[in-house]
Order: C-alpha cells, then sequence, then structure tokens
C-alpha cells in the first residue's frame, strides 16, 4: 500500500465527516421534508464538501471515478490510493 503524507490522512478524515452529516441529514430530511433548517445544513455542506474536494484531488489525486472527479493526464485513478486502502 502506498503510504501518503500525514496531510491526506488529516484531509481524508475532514471528508469523511462531511460525508457523514450529508448521509445523516439526506436520511432525516427524506422523513421531515418540510424542515427548512436541515435544508439548509444540508446545502452548505454540500458546498463546503465541493470546495474542500477540490484542492485536495489536485494536491493527492481523484478519490471517486464515477464521474465526480476529473483527472490529469495520465489516468490518475490508478495512481492514488483508494479510499479503501488506506
Amino acid at each position: 500500500m502506498k503510504q501518503m503524507p500525514p496531510e491526506y490522512y488529516k484531509q481524508l478524515e475532514e471528508l469523511q465527516v462531511m460525508d457523514f452529516v450529508i448521509v445523516e441529514l439526506a436520511l432525516y430530511l427524506n422523513t421531515h421534508p418540510g424542515d427548512m433548517d436541515a435544508i439548509r445544513q444540508y446545502n452548505e455542506y454540500i458546498k463546503n464538501r465541493k470546495a474542500f474536494l477540490i484542492p485536495f484531488e489536485q494536491e493527492f489525486g481523484p478519490i471517486t471515478s464515477f464521474g465526480y472527479s476529473y483527472s490529469k493526464y495520465p489516468w490518475e485513478w490508478k495512481e492514488s490510493p483508494w479510499p479503501w486502502q488506506v
């Protein structure tokens, strides 16, 4: 397994925290669709995650491969550690 610098793991954990909150808010909103505060929180976390992800992927490479991440040349997906490898 490729060893990454400590900053990678710190930032990856921050992304995982954001993902957790986004999933939990989405589940809550499935049963409380009229909760405007929760919708605002959900949208804010989505916005913050997108802004955080861009520099992360520019420095460390993509963490998804389903049309959500751009790739430099040559194809980067195989070079970065995959999320389940760290």
